[in-house]
């Protein structure tokens, strides 16, 4: 599904990422772990189309697609989405309206019938009653006035209702209590198919207590110093991060 490499990325003449080098496969769930400025939200970024950041080399395909010569939009209409590490406020602009234009937006691209106010209602407010919120947010401006852990839920929420190909989560479990740590591990895991890939970014471990992933990554300055299964997480609480570059 995802195919990440040798792909070197730079800001203001930094080299973020390097030689970077990720595979995952239709149906699969990835954790990447690492420092802070390792790399893991810029990597998030460059796939969701950032401009930016500056690809120096290599190449990211998406479904036999090639994501290096496509915009933002056009990453989302494949199937990409992501859940931004601290997620902005979008003043003036309703949940409702948000969501009715990206629904709408993504099924058009994929030749479906375009949904009505009432139709939308109705599928919107199911999924926030999954999430246990307020009917109430549809009418409120994106983000504003929600707590951390509200605006983590409220991506969660876009998630659910575009139903996306690649799911890019950034710290999707931080600012969580362990209420809704587990609801949105749970949501996450009915989500989960042989069609649907994840890549979860994280600083914890508790996450991997609610989700079983197929591979976890090590990111550490820039590139991928290791993978493995989900036991790699324990020798990381136990040694730290500079035990794998040893």
């Amino acid at each position: 599904m995802l195919v990440v490499e040798n792909l070197d990325v730079s800001i203001n003449n930094n080299i973020i990422i390097k030689k970077l080098n990720l595979i995952v496969n239709r149906g699969e769930v990835h954790i990447i772990m690492g420092p802070n400025g390792s790399g893991k939200s810029t990597l998030s970024a460059v796939i969701a189309g950032n401009k930016k950041y500056n690809i120096i080399n290599g190449k990211i395909i998406f479904n036999n697609n090639n994501l290096l010569d496509l915009n933002s939009d056009e990453r989302a209409r494949c199937g990409i989405f992501i859940a931004f590490q601290y997620p902005i406020d979008i003043p003036g602009v309703s949940n409702f309206n948000f969501l009715k234009t990206a629904i709408n937006n993504i099924r058009k691209s994929n030749n479906l019938l375009i949904l009505n106010n009432a139709n939308l209602i109705s599928l919107m407010k199911n999924k926030i009653k999954s999430l246990k919120m307020s009917d109430d947010l549809l009418h409120k401006c994106v983000n504003v006035g929600l707590s951390g852990g509200e605006r983590k839920l409220n991506e969660v929420l876009q998630l659910l209702l575009l139903e996306p190909k690649l799911c890019i989560l950034d710290e999707i479990d931080s600012g969580l209590d362990i209420d809704s740590l587990k609801l949105v591990a749970n949501t996450l895991n009915s989500m989960r198919n042989k069609h649907r890939s994840f890549i979860i970014i994280t600083h914890y471990q508790r996450i991997l207590k609610y989700i079983e992933p197929d591979k976890v990554h090590i990111l550490y300055n820039g590139c991928i110093i290791k993978s493995g299964n989900k036991f790699l997480v324990e020798k990381l609480e136990e040694y730290g991060y500079d035990w794998f570059t040893k």
